[in-house]
C-alpha cells in the first residue's frame, strides 16, 4: 500500500436542519473540504459516500449534483454506526492501492428527533431480544455492558457519570458540537434514567450532520499541499465479529474493537502509550468506559481508576490521555453516517494545529486515533500521524 494523506477536511455544525436535504448537508461539508484542500471538484477521482437511513437513495450521486458532476466512480456505503468511517476507508484503499491519487469521503445523516435505536437483528427471531429476554434498544444493550463491568470490576455509577461531565465540558470549546452546556456530577446522576446505569446525560443525542475528508497519495501531497502540515493515515482497519457461542442476553461490544486495535497498532507501528488523543465511539457513557480498556488506554478492570486519576480529560483541564476532546457523541451528537468522518476530522485538526480546533488544541499532538463500532457488527480504527 502507498502512503495516504488527508489533504483537506470539512464539517458542518451538528444539530437539526429540517429545512435541508441530506445531499445539501453532505455538499456543504464537501465544499468546505475542497476549499481546505485548495483543489476543485475536477481534481477528485473517486468518491465514497456514507449514509445509513437513505442508503438506497444514491446519496453520493446526489451530493455531486450539488457540487459538480464529473463522471467519477461513486461508492455508497452503509455499515451501521461505522458507515462514515467505512466510506473513509474505501477512499483510503482507493488511493493506497494506486488506483487513484485523489479520493473524497463524505459521511452524512439526517436523523432529527428520531429516538431510540434498535439492534442490528431487526425483527429476526434468531437475533432479536426485544420482548423476549430483554431489550435490543441501544441504551439497554450498552447499559448491560456497563452493568457487567460493574459486576466484574466493582465500577461505580459515578465513574460513568464522570465521563459525561468530562465530555460536556470538552464540548464547550467546540463550535461544531450540537450541545455546548456543562453538567455537574449531580446533574448527570439525578437525570432521568434511560437504561441503568445510563441516565439521560449519558446517552448521545440524535441529530443531523455531515463531514468530509479528501485523501491523496504522497506524490499528490507534494504537488498540492504547498508546505502545509498534513496528517498521514498510518493505519486503517475494519473488523467484524468472529464466531463465538451466542449469548443473546449480553451482546459482545468489545471483541471486534480489541481485534481492530491490535491490528491498527501493529499497522501503524505504535502502541497505546504513543497516542496523543483518541476520538472513540461513546454512544453511551458505558461504551466509552469499556472502550478505554478495549483500546488499551488502560488495563482490564482499570477504567474506573483511569477516570478517577484524570484519564480521558484534556491536559489543559489537568487530565491525561485525552479522549473525545470534541465533546464526543455525548455532546457533539451522533448522526450515524457522519460520525466516523467527523471523528477523523477532529483528530486531523489537532495533529495539524488547524484553527478549527484552536480552543481545544491538544498540545504537541503527534498520533491520533479514531474509533467507531456498529453492532451487527463493524468496527473501524484509524490511526493518523504527523
Amino acid at each position: 500500500m502507498r502512503n495516504v494523506y488527508v489533504l483537506g477536511t470539512g464539517m458542518i455544525k451538528f444539530g437539526r436542519y429540517p429545512e435541508k436535504t441530506v445531499p445539501e448537508l453532505g455538499a456543504e461539508a464537501a465544499l468546505e473540504a475542497i476549499k481546505d484542500a485548495c483543489i476543485n471538484i475536477k481534481d477528485i477521482e473517486m468518491f465514497a459516500s456514507g449514509n445509513l437511513y437513505q442508503s438506497n437513495a444514491m446519496i453520493g450521486q446526489r451530493i455531486l449534483q450539488q457540487i459538480g458532476q464529473t463522471g467519477i466512480p461513486v461508492i455508497n456505503v452503509a455499515n451501521a454506526c461505522a458507515t462514515g468511517s467505512t466510506a473513509f476507508r474505501e477512499a483510503y484503499m482507493a488511493v493506497g492501492s494506486g488506483m487513484y491519487d485523489v479520493a473524497m469521503a463524505v459521511g452524512v445523516e439526517q436523523m432529527g428527533k428520531q429516538g431510540l435505536l434498535g439492534g442490528g437483528g431487526g425483527s429476526d427471531p434468531a437475533y432479536a431480544t426485544e420482548g423476549r429476554i430483554g431489550s435490543g434498544l441501544m441504551p439497554a444493550v450498552f447499559g448491560q455492558a456497563g452493568m457487567e463491568h460493574m459486576r466484574k470490576y466493582g465500577t461505580k455509577l459515578e465513574h460513568f457519570a464522570k465521563i459525561s461531565v468530562k465530555s460536556h465540558k470538552h464540548a464547550t470549546k467546540n463550535p461544531y458540537s450540537q450541545y455546548r452546556n456543562e453538567v455537574t456530577l449531580e446533574d448527570v446522576m439525578n437525570a432521568r434514567m434511560v437504561a441503568y446505569p445510563n441516565t439521560l446525560y449519558m446517552c448521545c443525542p440524535t441529530g443531523d450532520g455531515a463531514a468530509c475528508a479528501i485523501l491523496v497519495s504522497e506524490d499528490k501531497l507534494k504537488q498540492l499541499a504547498g508546505g502545509r502540515k498534513r496528517a498521514k493515515v498510518a493505519a486503517s482497519v475494519l473488523t467484524s465479529d468472529p464466531y463465538t457461542e451466542r449469548d443473546l442476553t449480553l451482546p459482545d461490544v468489545s471483541t471486534l474493537t480489541r481485534r481492530a486495535a491490535k491490528k491498527a497498532y501493529e499497522m501503524a507501528g505504535v502502541g497505546p502509550g504513543d497516542v496523543s488523543l483518541t476520538e472513540l465511539h461513546d454512544c453511551f457513557a458505558t461504551a466509552e468506559l469499556v472502550h478505554y480498556e478495549n483500546l488499551g488506554l488502560c488495563g482490564d478492570g482499570e477504567a474506573g481508576k483511569f477516570i478517577d486519576e484524570g484519564g480521558g480529560v484534556h491536559p489543559n483541564l489537568g487530565g491525561k490521555r485525552p479522549v473525545n476532546v470534541s465533546g464526543g457523541l455525548l455532546s457533539k451528537g451522533h448522526p450515524l453516517g457522519a460520525t466516523g468522518v467527523a471523528n477523523i476530522c477532529e483528530v486531523v485538526w489537532h495533529l495539524t494545529e488547524d484553527g478549527r480546533a484552536k480552543e481545544r488544541q491538544v498540545p504537541n499532538a503527534k498520533v491520533g486515533m479514531a474509533h467507531v463500532i456498529g453492532l451487527g457488527s463493524a468496527c473501524t480504527i484509524h490511526i493518523l500521524t504527523v
